[in-house]
């Protein structure tokens, strides 16, 4: 179970203002919640499947002590560039998306899937997936992205008017630096 709290935590603050929100907060405004969330619901588990399996299978061909010192590295990697986009939040613009019914979700879910790939979360859990099982890194990082996007359909902008985007890089980079400093001491 300590698995699913760490990587719920661990994609929940990495997700905070990112794009993925503002995605989220884009589609909500041409659809509904319930297809913004499902769609990119859909498509994060799919994701972090595939993301954790990866994962799952390095742990078992690179011996632990590597993996661990890779992983503390990936991390501290991830905390400086997290911080270095403190420098200035740029977020590009979505291109718009033709209001129609019949297609929405998949829109949103193939929209969401293609802007996550290559995500520092994708490979978050996968660098988890290296040290916990695959299920519960899977589980976490996808309840995690879930709580993530489903507070930014539901309170939109207001969240950002709440935690500001800077604060939550800050945030997010010094989680980072902590997890990766912990596996570099075991």
């Amino acid at each position: 179970m300590e698995a699913v709290f760490i990587a719920a935590a661990l994609v929940f603050v990495a997700e905070l203002g990112d794009k993925s929100q503002i995605m989220a907060m884009t589609f909500a405004t041409r659809y509904r919640a319930r297809t913004v969330i499902l769609g990119m619901g859909i498509a994060c588990a799919v994701i972090n499947l595939a993301s954790a399996l990866v994962g799952e299978a390095l742990g078992q061909f690179i011996p632990q002590d590597v993996l661990r010192i890779v992983a503390g590295i990936v991390f501290l990697v991830f905390a400086a560039l997290t911080a270095w986009s403190l420098r200035g939040d740029e977020h590009e613009e979505e291109p718009s998306v033709v209001p129609h019914s019949g297609r929405a979700l998949l829109a949103v879910g193939l929209a969401f899937a293609l802007a996550e790939l290559g995500d520092k979360t994708m490979f978050a859990t996968m660098t988890l997936a290296t040290q916990y099982p695959w299920f519960w890194v899977w589980i976490g990082s996808t309840i995690g992205m879930l709580v993530s996007i489903t507070l930014a359909v539901l309170l939109g902008k207001q969240v950002l008017k709440v935690l500001p985007v800077r604060a939550v890089h800050a945030v997010a980079a010094l989680l980072f630096a902590a997890l990766g400093i912990w596996m570099l001491i075991g």
